[in-house]
């Protein structure tokens, strides 16, 4: 039997473990951490199991996530499967400190006026019709244009550049920014036009199909709705699975891994070896010798992180706010939350920690470099008693009109992401987030490298999803573990969905590769080109 050492137990190695395993080949999963699910996962804010759990963040599965709502259902969980603990969500709160609060509704339209309800948030609202129009002929742009000019020209233009924002007015500047920053901590002006077109592409098909559910979140906290379901299936297909087992380097004799040293000194070997460890991680196992001979394990030192981390607020009062997201729209570490009771469905918050918890507030914060309301520090600088109370601070300055009140006396305790570790100088932060920014895609490896027996899984690896996010890294590990199939001759049940785009523009693209081929620019580049000369002799820009 073939036998594989998958190293990191997050989404990707142990999706790789679960393909794996269903296609008969032995699996171990080293987890240098206590618990499995990487940056997903869970956790007890103290040591009883049925207290109250903080996180990372919240989970967030949109419409365009295939491979690991997939996998899901696969997972049996009571009666049904973890994919039945999904729930759907109806409406995102787009709260301001200056206006008047939004409601985006995140329900598949029924109606002809439901669907224009729905791309009304998206497009107009506040926005001048001049920049409506501007913003759907680049989408257009982007649906037209052939997979390597995308790949190949707009994944070295930022997406900032890509809208003209500089050129825009100033409320599509804060809903460009607010938009990409709140879901992927992204900066406009720092990510490609490729991902960020993509993603804010699939984003809004995913809300007009009416044969998925636009948004979903868990039904209880992630350990208990998804994790642990997981890791007892993976045990009873036969995983070993082993916690707190870190590995300190592999060795590489010139062709192929020979051996995994962990850091207790102990040596393992097996036929295969996946490397599913994060992105900041994954250099250190990159020796010299292996760089020469897979020139693309070398390149992963390049790319780019941020800092995307969460914090719980335990409450006296179940502030149920909107149902679905809150995106505060100007706070300046760019918000988003969701309040959780109304949908843990299967967990008695009652039962869970001080009695007199009733709600509990999950709270991202994506910008860690501008200063607070509070402090006037970014979070970088702050401590972690400073960070709870600033991001509090930001909220109670958008939830001016919130039922019930948010105010100081409801905060019964708070639980900041462990990763986030004091330091003398602020905070420094032990799990920080892949950045697509310009031009990092030919950094970012494949999952089957130029190593025999080495494959990778982990959200930096090229994927179709083309996102740091648990989707990314379900297909990474879904591409590692068809890649170790082939190569021992065993029939691979590991399906990759690609991302899918109307088909009416499919004529389009493919006179664009022809174009493309030719060297000539896309119809709406050179428009665009004319357009603007054309303003500036004007001087109506």
């Amino acid at each position: 039997m073939t036998t594989t050492l998958v190293i990191g137990g997050g989404i990707g190695g142990l999706t790789a473990a679960h393909e794996l395993a269903e296609d008969g080949v032995d699996v171990t999963v080293l987890e240098a951490n206590g618990r499995f699910g990487g940056k997903a996962r869970s956790m007890p804010v103290d040591d009883d199991p049925s207290a109250l759990h903080g996180e990372h963040g919240f989970r967030f599965f949109p419409a365009f996530y295939r491979h690991v709502v997939e996998m899901m259902a696969r997972i049996p969980d009571g009666s049904g499967t973890v994919a039945d603990n999904l729930v759907e969500t109806e409406a995102t709160l787009l709260a301001s400190t200056t206006e008047a609060d939004r409601i985006a509704e995140t329900r598949t339209p029924d109606s002809i006026r439901g669907w224009l309800e729905a791309l009304r948030p998206a497009f107009a609202d506040d926005l001048p019709s001049r920049d409506v129009r501007f913003l759907l002929e680049r989408l257009a742009y982007l649906l037209t244009s052939c997979e390597k000019r995308r790949t190949e020209e707009l994944d070295d233009v930022t997406w900032w550049e890509f809208t003209d924002a500089e050129n825009r007015s100033p409320a599509f500047r804060d809903r460009l920014t607010s938009t990409t920053q709140s879901l992927v901590a992204l900066r406009p002006q720092a990510a490609s036009a490729r991902t960020m077109g993509t993603i804010y592409l699939q984003l809004l098909f995913g809300q007009l199909d009416p044969t998925r559910p636009t948004e979903r979140v868990l039904n209880a906290p992630t350990n208990e709705a998804w994790i642990d379901p997981w890791l007892r299936h993976l045990e009873n297909l036969g995983v070993d699975l082993r916690p707190n087992t870190a590995a300190r380097s592999i060795s590489f004799d010139g062709r192929r891994i020979d051996g995994v040293e962990l850091v207790d000194g102990t040596t393992l070997s097996a036929d295969e070896y996946v490397l599913a460890v994060p992105v900041d991680v994954a250099p250190k196992f990159v020796t010299p010798d292996l760089a020469r001979a897979a020139p693309e394990l070398g390149r992963i030192e390049r790319l780019e992180t941020a800092w995307m981390n969460g914090i719980q607020f335990y409450l006296s009062v179940d502030l149920a706010l909107s149902p679905g997201h809150q995106v505060y729209t100007d706070s300046p570490w760019a918000l988003t939350s969701i309040s959780q009771r109304q949908f843990w469905t299967e967990c008695d918050v009652d039962e869970r920690g001080p009695e007199e918890v009733a709600g509990v507030l999950s709270v991202v914060a994506s910008d860690w470099n501008t200063p607070g309301i509070l402090f006037d520090t970014p979070a970088r600088s702050c401590t972690r008693e400073e960070i709870a109370r600033e991001i509090w601070a930001q909220l109670k300055a958008h939830l001016r009109v919130a039922e019930p009140r948010l105010t100081d006396d409801v905060l019964v305790d708070w639980h900041l992401d462990p990763a986030i570790v004091e330091t003398d100088d602020g905070v420094e932060n032990r799990s920080p987030l892949l950045i697509n920014t310009v031009g990092s895609l030919c950094n970012r490896p494949p999952a089957d490298v130029a190593i025999e027996n080495l494959t990778l899984a982990g959200d930096y690896v090229r994927t179709n999803t083309d996102l740091a996010s648990m989707e990314s890294a379900a297909e990474a590990g879904r591409r590692a573990a068809d890649a170790i199939c082939r190569r021992h001759g065993i029939p691979s049940t590991a399906r990759i969905w690609d991302l899918e785009e109307p088909l009416v523009f499919e004529p389009f693209k493919r006179q664009d590769r022809l174009r493309y081929r030719l060297g000539l620019a896309h119809p709406a580049e050179v428009t665009q080109t004319l357009r603007s000369v054309t303003n500036r002799i004007g001087g109506r820009r």
